[in-house]
């Protein structure tokens, strides 16, 4: 209910109840409540690289190096094949793409425990917390599409073949569900872990078991080939079709499909379904279990 105050200006006022929906996302406090949004970024940002030396560089060392790891390793010695690409360029476009959902899924998934005390202290709308997570780990994303970019150049003027596709239009889509698949993915695990402690420390190498179930290091059509009873698994796994369609649309490879984007976009929205109503439920009385 809204009333005037004492300088002529609109007084917000909110309702906090326990018996509300839990579909109810309360989208009007999160937005009423978006400075936070800002400052909760702004902390991400600063605490972490305030006290290293080379600060915001890690951003551009880290899928350096591990690309420099993945063509050596996968590439010269296991001699995995790249679909044709160079396989730099192969393997910093899925890591580039794996690296944001896997950091929204880590991070989202401990956003209970990591702010117990914030929670139990005072009031604002509690999916602000996990929703700073995904756009903080947005800057980190753009700095590593930045060097991927950088390296596309590099390929293209020493003539390397590779081609830009129609699907490069798609990339927001791409973002957006990356986002949300991890948001999603994450909500449901974090709402878990106030109560079985274990999933915290599971969910640490569980991510990057998931990452080779997952065309990061390798192509779909190659798992296809030389392992058809397992493709599956693979092929299933609803990252395999966003990183497909992210390769497909900045490299010309990979194998795209309608229908394998759109499973993507549905276990993502019932991921983000879930997540939603088990993050509502659990942050009721989280406070008296974790």
């Amino acid at each position: 209910m809204d009333s005037p105050n004492i300088y002529g200006k609109e007084e917000q006022k909110w309702t906090i109840d326990a018996k509300s929906s839990l579909l109810n996302l309360k989208l009007n406090e999160v937005w009423a409540y978006r400075d936070l949004l800002v400052l909760l970024v702004r902390r991400d940002f600063v605490s972490f690289y305030k006290q290293t030396i080379l600060g915001p560089l890690w951003f551009f060392i880290q899928p350096l190096f591990t690309t420099i790891i993945f063509t050596f390793i996968f590439g010269n010695l296991a001699g995995i094949s790249t679909d044709g690409l160079p396989k730099p360029l192969f393997y910093m476009a899925g890591i580039t793409a794996w690296n944001y959902f896997a950091d929204c899924l880590t991070k989202t998934s401990s956003v209970f425990r990591d702010n117990a005390g914030i929670f139990g202290k005072v009031y604002f709308p509690r999916l602000i917390m996990p929703l700073s997570i995904v756009v903080s780990n947005l800057v980190r994303f753009g700095v590593q599409m930045l060097l991927f970019l950088i390296l596309m150049a590099y390929y293209y003027f020493t003539g390397a073949s590779f081609n830009i596709s129609w699907a490069i239009s798609l990339f927001p889509v791409i973002v957006l569900l990356m986002a949300l698949l991890g948001l999603g993915a994450g909500m449901i695990i974090s709402a878990m872990t106030t109560k079985y402690r274990d999933l915290a420390f599971l969910i640490g190498f569980g991510v990057q078991l998931l990452m080779y179930a997952t065309t990061v290091i390798y192509p779909l059509s190659e798992a296809i080939k030389k392992y058809p009873t397992y493709a599956w698994i693979i092929k299933y796994n609803p990252m395999t079709p966003i990183i497909e369609t992210f390769r497909y649309g900045f490299l010309g490879e990979g194998s795209f499909s309608w229908f394998s984007l759109a499973y993507a976009m549905i276990v993502t929205l019932i991921l983000l379904i879930v997540g939603t109503i088990i993050f509502n439920k659990v942050e009721r009385n989280f406070v008296d279990t974790v």
